[in-house]
């Protein structure tokens, strides 16, 4: 019984912004429990060749290349992925980006690019992946927020990245509220520091990395793989009377 839990067997996926890092790691995740993968992302190629790791797995994959801030190439997307499988059951909104600049040095230009990708996506990928799943009466939505989401760190100007990763975990209720009565579950998860492109340079400051990892109890980073049990867990069935929660996956940053 424990073990059918978090089998995803029979399961289809759709991860956005998959083509590398945490994405990555999670839709190998969800391929090895089972599930057959989609990757849309932007650069066709990362998302081929994650594709390829996943049918290595014995799974089947769809690599689309999807501007997932568009709502026509989304709806592309979403049409290849029921065409060639029938059904999606788990979403997972992943795409992101983050531009560090003082308030006052930013352009408007540059808080809609963060605005777009890390809210609007969110909105425009969950909207139109759950009329897929209403008719079922299943599905489960999964948001990659942050603990950027929950509180402001020290001495890292990145004003458009904490307003809508808050505002990510305020749509994962508002939507768990609305979609509970046609089976979709909402979810989200708020990692903390794992090393991606996204802050990977930041970890090359020897003074900046202490004190980020003096500030979490394991005192360490975390590794891509230990999302895994987290998404797993949200994506089947061990969480069918879960929703609108928002779990930090942080080494215990959050707790001090």
């Amino acid at each position: 019984m424990t073990d059918r839990l978090f089998d995803l067997s029979g399961r289809t996926a759709v991860v956005t912004g998959a083509g590398r890092g945490l994405g990555r790691a999670m839709s190998l995740a969800l391929a090895g429990a089972g599930a057959d993968v989609a990757i849309p992302d932007i650069d066709e190629s990362s998302a081929r060749s994650v594709a390829e790791e996943i049918r290595s797995l014995g799974r089947r994959s769809l690599a689309v290349a999807t501007d997932v801030t568009d709502p026509a190439q989304v709806d592309i997307m979403a049409q290849r992925v029921m065409q060639e499988w029938g059904h999606i059951d788990i979403l997972v909104n992943n795409a992101g980006i983050n531009i560090r600049k003082p308030i006052l040095e930013l352009s408007v230009d540059e808080w809609d690019a963060v605005y777009r990708v890390n809210l609007k996506a969110v909105f425009i990928c969950s909207r139109r992946i759950a009329r897929e799943m209403m008719p079922r009466n299943y599905g489960k939505i999964v948001n990659i927020a942050s603990l950027a989401g929950v509180m402001i760190l020290k001495s890292l100007d990145m004003s458009p990245y904490y307003v809508t990763k808050a505002a990510v975990v305020q749509f994962t209720r508002a939507a768990a509220s609305e979609w509970a009565r046609h089976g979709i579950r909402v979810n989200a998860i708020s990692p903390g520091w794992f090393i991606t492109d996204l802050n990977k340079h930041l970890w090359e400051d020897p003074v900046g990395s202490k004190v980020r990892l003096d500030h979490t109890p394991m005192g360490r980073v975390g590794q891509p793989e230990e999302l895994a049990g987290t998404v797993i867990y949200l994506a089947s069935a061990a969480s069918d009377y879960v929703t609108g929660q928002n779990l930090p996956v942080d080494g215990g940053y959050t707790v001090w």
